[in-house]
């Protein structure tokens, strides 16, 4: 485990994760756990607590916000928490948007990440994957391609640890992503959680899950796929793009105040005693 996170039994261990979908949990739900969703931060947290008991775990991810978003929003309540450790995905909404300006995007996430990495906590950033979704999302490739770029620079620039999601040949197989196939599955989710701990050197025992080689679609399977992806998915989005609504417009944080991670149990242990003391 790091040593830059306190070994001492007194030492204060607080992650606070800030972000979009990505942190928030989206595409591995749960009943149980708010907003309807789990993710690879609250396993993140569990493992922490784990190992290392005395973690405290705040999660102020929203689906759907763009990175003016988080500044405005998430930024300065992260740090009235005094995090030992930082978590930030950001940018790739904006990516998305008709008429981002890259260069003004990129500008204000360093600014964003010099504010989190003055605060001497261990801050972990994340490049953007390559999604291989269909030919409607190609022209936004490029834009990907810039973001990890400065992403790199920017996390050796400022000491962050580097996630380089990118390079992660896992997520080639389509069983790692959600049926919108722009958030992770679960089991995306859960191997996302173990190269973050891994990066951490934080123990877990999350395994990789093993598939058999999936099997070949015909081309008139592939066409129905993708029929009935666009006509859920798609539309949807860009619908919302041009009504100027989100879905993440009704929804609050997750975990807006840090919580004591239980070592047993974690983070639903902690809902069940939540309901239990109503």
């Amino acid at each position: 485990m790091r040593d830059d996170f306190g070994d001492g039994n007194n030492a204060r261990r607080r992650y606070v994760a800030i972000g979009d979908s990505f942190t928030e949990g989206v595409g591995d739900p749960s009943k149980v756990l708010p907003n309807g969703v789990r993710g690879w931060a609250d396993r993140v947290a569990e493992k922490l607590a784990k190992a290392q008991p005395g973690w405290e775990y705040a999660n102020l991810a929203v689906r759907s916000k763009r990175l003016r978003h988080i500044i405005d929003e998430q930024l300065e309540p992260a740090l009235a928490m005094e995090p030992t450790l930082i978590t930030l995905y950001a940018g790739g909404n904006d990516i998305l948007d008709f008429g981002t300006d890259m260069d003004a995007l990129l500008n204000d996430y360093e600014l964003l990440v010099a504010r989190l990495s003055g605060t001497g906590a261990t801050v972990v950033l994340f490049t953007g994957f390559d999604v291989k979704v269909s030919a409607v999302l190609e022209p936004f490739k490029k834009r990907n391609t810039l973001y990890n770029h400065r992403v790199r620079e920017i996390a050796a620039k400022y000491g962050a640890v580097l996630v380089d999601y990118w390079c992660f040949d896992a997520y080639k197989d389509p069983r790692m992503w959600s049926p919108d196939r722009l958030h992770m599955s679960k089991a995306g989710h859960k191997y996302l959680a173990a190269q973050v701990l891994d990066h951490l050197n934080v123990p877990h025992k999350i395994e990789r899950k093993e598939w058999e080689p999936p099997t070949r679609l015909t081309l008139r399977e592939w066409e129905r796929r993708q029929r009935r992806w666009v006509n859920d998915w798609v539309v949807p989005l860009f619908g919302r793009k041009l009504r100027g609504v989100t879905l993440g417009d009704s929804l609050q944080a997750r975990w807006p105040d840090p919580v004591k991670v239980p070592r047993k149990g974690g983070l639903k242990k902690l809902m069940e005693n939540r309901e239990a003391a109503q």
